[in-house]
Parts: structure tokens; sequence; C-alpha cells
């Protein structure tokens, strides 16, 4: 009954800091990974777990770590984020792995929406002075549960760079060259036309396109 009530308490209170942790400071503590092991192999005991089945949960942990440790080197999450999806991985064993790793991905993804949606928008005068909150709004601060900023916004924000640059540098159309011959070929009449040497003579300057 305690064993029970320790195992609906302690992981999603575990869980529930390591969230709120990564979302207000953009990491997420070891100890919250080493504790969730520990308590899982203390539990274990405590429920006379078969050995056999502690190594298929410890295989779904290290299954998960590899899988996590290949996506942290790629950038697309954090260190933190894959102690700790391996730390879950070994309460859930692969009984519930599957069902964790879609679900964990949907909320992710509806998550980052919404904070780039809560980005685009002014900061709230109530959060105004709230660091945490001034971190998260800046664009430039990453998204929780990445490393760093996603590598494919980076190449995005390159891109665009790149196509302004190359807009500005490329060379003008034919029209648009006609119309500056044009317009060239008019201040030039403009400027010599007789009635305009008159104007200058009596001190009138006229208005010319340089």
């Amino acid at each position: 009954m305690l064993a029970d009530a320790i195992r609906l308490l302690l992981f999603p209170a575990l869980m529930a800091f390591a969230a709120s942790s990564d979302l207000i400071t953009m990491t997420i503590s070891n100890r919250v990974s080493l504790a969730l092991a520990a308590s899982f192999f203390a539990l274990a005991l405590l429920w006379h777990m078969p050995f056999a089945e502690i190594g298929l949960h410890a295989g779904a942990s290290a299954a998960v770590l590899v899988v996590a440790f290949a996506f942290f080197a790629r950038g697309w999450i954090g260190g933190g984020d894959a102690k700790l999806a391996a730390a879950t991985a070994l309460w859930l064993g692969f009984d519930q792995l599957l069902n964790y790793v879609i679900i964990a991905s949907l909320f992710g993804g509806i998550l980052t929406l919404a904070i780039l949606r809560f980005r685009l928008m002014p900061l709230p005068s109530a959060l105004a002075h709230q660091e945490w909150a001034k971190r998260l709004h800046r664009m430039d601060s990453g998204i929780p549960w990445h490393r760093a900023r996603p590598r494919g916004a980076d190449d995005l924000s390159r891109h665009s760079l790149d196509e302004s640059a190359r807009d500005v540098s490329r060379p003008i159309g034919p029209a648009c060259a006609s119309a500056n011959e044009s317009a060239g070929d008019d201040a030039h009449v403009v400027r010599k036309s007789p009635r305009n040497n008159r104007l200058t003579q009596i001190g009138y300057a006229p208005l010319t396109m340089d």
C-alpha cells in the first residue's frame, strides 16, 4: 500500500518538477534523473519485482538513452532531456514506451507551437518583470527541451538572409533599367532647357533629379 502511494506521488511530482524547471530555466538538473532512477530501483526491490522484469525496464531505459543522445548529438534536444527520457523509460518499461513516446512528441509539438506563438505577441505587462518570462519570450533563447535554437530555424534564417542579400545585389531588370534611363534623360532635359537657364540667371534654381 505504501509502495503504491509512493509510486503514484513520487513519479508525477518529479516529472512535474522537471517540466517546470525546463520551462522556467531551460535546464533539467541531473539530480531529477538520478532521483527517478534511484527511486525506481528502490521501489522495485520493495515490490519484489523479478530481476528479469527489472532487466527489461533497464533495457528500455538504455534503448531510449541511445536514441536520445543521438538526438542530442544532432542538436534536436538537450542533454538533460535525454537523461530524463531514459529515466522515464526506466519506470515505464517496454510495455508503455511507445505510448509515452507518441504522447510526449504530440504534446511537445503543441507546446512548441504555443511558445512560438507567444513570442510573436507582445509580452503581457503582468510578466514584464519576470526574468523567466522575458527569457522565454526572446526569439533567440531557444525552446525548452532543446539544447539551442532548432537547426532548421537557423538554416531558415540564414536562407532568408541570403535571399535578401541576393535581392539587394541582383541586377535590375530591363523595365526598371528603362525607367531609370528615362528618368535620367528627363532630368537632363530639365537641367539643359532654356527656361531653366533663364531661371538660374535670375536667382531661382530649378528642381532637378540627381
